[in-house]
Order: C-alpha cells, then sequence, then structure tokens
C-alpha cells in the first residue's frame, strides 16, 4: 500500500505542473480550453524525439516547454484573431495536434528506455546524498519492510513544482498578471482601460500549454516512452485536480489557489491509485474513475452548502418564532 502511495504522490506532484496550467486558463483567464490534451503529448514528443536525437534531457524538456508555448498561441490566436470561440478553438487545435504529434513520433509510440532522461541524471546526483538511507532507515524503524528505489524524484519534483508555483503566484500579481485576471473577470472591462486583452488572451493561454507541455514531457520521461494517445482526458484529470483542491483547500488568495491546485492533483492521483485496488474495478476504467470524482467534487459542495442554507433557514426561522412568541406573552 505504501508504495503505491508513494508512487501516486511523485506523478501527482508532475501531473501537478500540468493543474497548474489548467488553473491559469479555466480560472484565471475564464477560457475553456481543450488545446491540453494535444499539448500534453506534444510536450513528451518533443522531449522524446529530441533525447533519441542526443539532445541533454534538460534541453529537450526546455523545448517541449517551448512547443507547448506555441501550440498554445496558436489556439489563442484562433480566437482572438480568428474569431474562432474559445472552445472551438481548443477543439480544433487538439485535433490538429494529434497528427502534429504523430509526425514528430513517426510511430504511434516511441520509446526512451535505453536513453538518458532527466530521472536518470537525477537518480545519479540523487544517489551521492545519502539520503535513500537515512528516509529508509527512518521508515524500518516504524515496521514498513517495502521501501520507494529513491526518494529523488518527488522530493526534487516537489520542489521543482512550489518553484513553478511560487513564479506563478508572482506573475499573477505584477501588472500584467493583474491584466490577465482582470480579463477572466470582466473582459470588456479591461478593454475599456485601452488594454489589449488580445495579445494578453494569447500569452495567457500559451503559458498554460507551456506547463501542460512541460508535465507532458517530465511524465513521458518518467514512464519511458512517449504515446500519441497519452494524453487523452487529459483535460478531465487537470479540472478534476483544480475541482478537488479548491473544494478542499479554498481559494481566498492566489497562493493559496495554487497551493490548491497541487493538493488537488496530489489527491486526485492517491483516489485513484486506491480506487484501482478495488477488485471489480480494472486499469481501463479508469476515466470512468476520474469521471465520477469530478462528478462527486462538483456536486459535493454545492450539495453541503444547500444544507448549510436550509439549516439557517430552519434556525432563522426558530429564531422568529420565538420572538414572536416573546410579544404575544407581552
Amino acid at each position: 500500500m505504501f508504495i503505491s502511495m508513494f508512487g501516486a504522490v511523485e506523478s501527482g506532484v508532475i501531473y501537478a505542473i500540468m493543474a497548474l496550467g489548467v488553473y491559469l486558463t479555466f480560472r484565471v483567464l475564464d477560457f475553456p480550453d481543450l488545446t491540453v490534451d494535444g499539448s500534453f503529448v506534444t510536450g513528451a514528443a518533443v522531449a522524446a524525439l529530441s533525447i533519441v536525437n542526443g539532445v541533454p534531457p534538460v534541453l529537450a524538456t526546455l523545448f517541449a516547454l517551448l512547443a507547448g508555448f506555441i501550440a498554445g498561441c496558436i489556439t489563442g490566436l484562433l480566437h482572438t484573431k480568428g474569431k474562432v470561440n474559445a472552445l472551438l478553438a481548443g477543439i480544433l487545435m487538439m485535433t490538429a495536434l494529434y497528427s502534429v504529434n504523430l509526425r514528430i513520433l513517426s510511430q504511434p509510440t516511441l520509446s526512451m528506455l535505453n536513453e538518458t532522461t532527466v530521472f536518470n541524471q537525477l537518480d545519479t546526483l540523487w544517489s551521492m546524498t545519502g539520503i535513500d538511507a537515512v528516509l529508509n532507515g527512518l521508515l524500518s524503524v516504524i515496521g514498513l519492510d517495502r521501501f520507494p528505489s529513491t526518494w529523488g524524484i518527488v522530493i526534487i519534483m516537489f520542489l521543482v513544482t512550489v518553484v513553478i508555483k511560487l513564479v506563478t503566484d508572482f506573475y499573477l500579481k505584477t501588472e500584467v498578471g493583474l491584466a490577465l485576471r482582470a480579463i477572466g473577470d470582466n473582459k470588456r472591462m479591461i478593454r475599456s482601460l485601452s488594454a489589449n486583452t488580445d495579445n494578453l488572451t494569447i500569452v495567457g493561454v500559451g503559458i498554460s500549454n507551456g506547463l501542460v507541455a512541460l508535465s507532458g514531457a517530465l511524465i513521458g520521461q518518467l514512464g519511458g516512452f512517449a504515446d500519441v494517445n497519452m494524453g487523452i482526458g487529459m483535460i478531465v484529470i487537470g479540472l478534476a485536480s483544480v475541482i478537488i483542491g479548491e473544494a478542499l483547500f479554498g481559494t481566498k488568495t492566489i497562493a493559496r489557489a495554487t497551493l490548491a491546485v497541487i493538493g488537488g492533483a496530489i489527491i486526485y492521483r492517491m483516489i485513484v491509485t486506491l480506487a484501482l485496488r478495488v477488485d471489480f474495478l480494472e486499469t481501463g476504467d479508469m476515466k470512468m474513475i476520474t469521471a465520477i470524482i469530478v462528478i462527486f467534487a462538483l456536486v459535493g459542495p454545492k450539495f453541503i452548502q444547500m444544507r448549510k442554507e436550509k439549516k439557517r433557514r430552519q434556525q432563522k426561522r426558530q429564531e422568529l418564532s420565538v420572538q414572536s412568541g416573546g410579544r404575544k406573552h407581552a
């Protein structure tokens, strides 16, 4: 069980980068961007092709981020300059990216198992620290007999994700970031202040898909392959992470909201891992599990709010009846 949960946290931290990208479009820009399903694969495909052709893994990962940014900018251009509906622009770009990704890979699946990835390099550096032995020793003290092969990936990726979160928080508090947030709240108002909403939207969607592609590149290297179908349903996973995080941790400030997204991504992976341990569920049921999680995350808070509102009204009626009864006796 511990090893399964550890693997869920490990992948959840990487998926959190993708969830931050989804948060930027769906919550900050109020832009329903479905490019995510394609740009996630684009990141994995560009990274895989670059690594196979001898490009250093870190540079290949940065190429993937740039490719995702370009894909997002094209979606933004379709919407702002081409006047295409935001939802349709995302669908069109997602559809086009399937063929683009297939061209990049030249085959449905491209393996990186025999190549040096960024995680191989991290393992080499991490093994020199000796921290694994210390942490596994602590686990043995509390009675666990199975240990992770390395703690390096989860710790370093957690630090990377936190850095991305902090940069995102800072960016959204700058003048450009505040304008982006204003576009999501009231585009007409920010346009009346002579702000170029088209360019801001293009950059915002580009940054979002850049983060998604970065996550795809890292997930591809973690799994050792890039597959043309690995992005199917990724937008639902991103939304699930955002919704779960917001429901559990709240969204009073930007810093809290982005932290909630990271927490939501990790919790989502843990829920899926636990669900797949149920006997009658199989790996093929993962999309159904995701849909059910999103439904509960959407309906649950509203149901709880309705219950609270109902109790509040009942309490108010009781107070009014007591007050009216007191007046009659007087």
